[in-house]
């Protein structure tokens, strides 16, 4: 499902400096009942080359605003990814 108005998400780093991000997309996989979220820095979203970070999420309790979000560790995981990001792209490519 693509979002319609463009949503922002303040994550914080490791050193707790919180940096605001625009969400592309979120995405959900039914085999792993997992949902994933990719986002780009908002500081970074005009340049030539933006940097994509994606994130495992869940809700808290059923509350959308407040999510936890986990790295993305296994190989597999990023393969899936990666593929709905460039299925996605292609899409947006394709509507433009």
């Amino acid at each position: 499902m693509a979002l319609e108005e463009k949503e922002r998400i303040i994550i914080p780093d490791e050193n707790g400096e919180e940096h605001l991000f625009e969400v592309l997309f979120t995405f959900d996989v039914d085999q792993t009942n997992q949902s994933y979220i990719a986002v780009v820095p908002v500081e970074q979203k005009d340049d030539e080359e933006v940097e994509v970070y994606a994130f495992r999420y869940e809700e808290k309790n059923s509350d959308e605003n407040d999510l936890s979000l986990f790295p993305i560790e296994s190989e597999e995981e990023w393969e899936m990814v990666e593929e709905m990001l460039n299925t996605l792209a292609d899409e947006e490519d394709d509507h433009s």
